[in-house]
């Protein structure tokens, strides 16, 4: 799932000013007072679990967000978008509805919102993908034992989706089930994506955006700056054709209302999207290709798609899940939704859990 809508605005802004600058624009007075959680194990049917704070993953602290109300329910694993982008912020609005049947643990990664803060790093250390592969099997490593369980249930959505089929891929043992949402596969799909977006554009006779999109040029791109004036006006036109998001979804829990929780997640999210980019379309996203893992899946592995995603868009992702050879498999295509969650896909998901996957010990 990806993140809120700001998501890629401070880089805007900033893509070629401080990103390590504002790691330290904070004091650290004002850094929220969380340690390590516990790793005692719990699995008693009446007693809720709610908790935040730090859990030793990968050499480092990174946070991690647990919460439901029971230990015995089937656990979930979330891998937040972006990438720089935690759900973490707004886990009580998003998945308050699941709480009753599932304990959902989500993590912010490694260059991201509080384990940035905890763990600051510059522009010049790489973000490595399969680093954040092995801190997310540790976080569900580390859930399993917590809760008693065998196996989790995984889900990843856009950047997340890139980070949990390789989670998935690497250690099918420990999944009951893969759930991916806005699949990411390679580049091949930029193209498609920027004259669906710009055909749009045009059909609204949306000047503002055509000018916008045509004065980018011809792809691939070397401004980092590009993808994100894409994005916003793919924003804008997913907006006409999408059931929009609760406004309270946004809604930061309080403790990233700090000064330097807010400094340390728009640092983050700065870093890990020029990571991504590359500051001549060398990062991240030019060396993805999930191709290349191989069709077979040692878990079942379910796709969801909103119908009018504009950055993965639904053809790449049904080409991706064809090739794909797994114990199960279904792939959702999610009328009204976009990139972007919504409450539809908040829905398809939660019925893909309990029709599909079922109970997960």
């Amino acid at each position: 799932m990806s993140c809120r809508p700001r998501v890629i605005s401070a880089l805007l802004l900033l893509v070629l000013a401080q990103a390590a600058g504002h790691a330290t624009a904070a004091t650290s007075a004002d850094a929220p007072a969380f340690g390590l959680l516990p790793d005692t194990v719990c699995t008693a049917a009446g007693k809720a679990v709610d908790e935040k704070g730090f859990v030793r993953i990968g050499g480092i602290e990174q946070w991690v967000r647990i919460k439901g109300a029971s230990c015995a329910k089937p656990v979930i694993v979330v891998v937040h978008g972006g990438p720089g982008n935690p759900n973490t912020p707004f886990a009580d609005n998003l998945f308050k509805a699941w709480e009753k049947d599932y304990t959902v643990v989500q993590w912010d990664q490694r260059g991201a919102g509080m384990t940035f803060g905890r763990n600051p790093v510059t522009d010049d250390e790489p973000l490595v993908p399969e680093r954040l592969r092995d801190d997310g099997v540790e976080v569900a490593r580390y859930a399993a034992k917590r809760f008693g369980k065998r196996k989790v249930i995984l889900m990843g959505g856009s950047w997340g989706s890139v980070i949990g089929t390789y989670m998935a891929k690497s250690n099918p043992e420990l999944f009951c089930a893969y759930v991916s949402t806005s699949q990411v596969v390679n580049r091949s799909g930029e193209r498609a994506s920027y004259e669906a977006t710009l055909a749009l554009a045009r059909a609204a006779n949306d000047a503002d955006s055509v000018a916008k999109l045509e004065a980018l040029g011809p792809l691939p791109w070397t401004n980092p700056r590009n993808l994100g004036i894409l994005r916003r006006v793919m924003r804008k036109h997913e907006a006409l054709r999408t059931e929009p998001a609760p406004k309270a979804w946004w809604v930061f829990s309080p403790e990233y209302t700090t000064a330097k929780a807010e400094a340390d997640y728009t640092a983050g999210e700065d870093y890990s999207w020029l990571q991504y980019v590359g500051m001549k379309g060398d990062g991240i996203a030019s060396k993805i290709d999930l191709y290349k893992l191989g069709p077979k899946f040692g878990v079942p592995f379910y796709m969801l798609q909103g119908q009018e995603d504009l950055l993965t868009m639904p053809e790449p992702s049904k080409r991706y899940f064809d090739f794909i050879e797994a114990p199960g498999k279904e792939f959702v295509l999610v009328p009204r939704a976009g990139h972007d969650p919504n409450q539809l896909m908040l829905d398809a998901q939660y019925r893909l859990l309990r029709e599909r996957v079922g109970d997960c010990r």
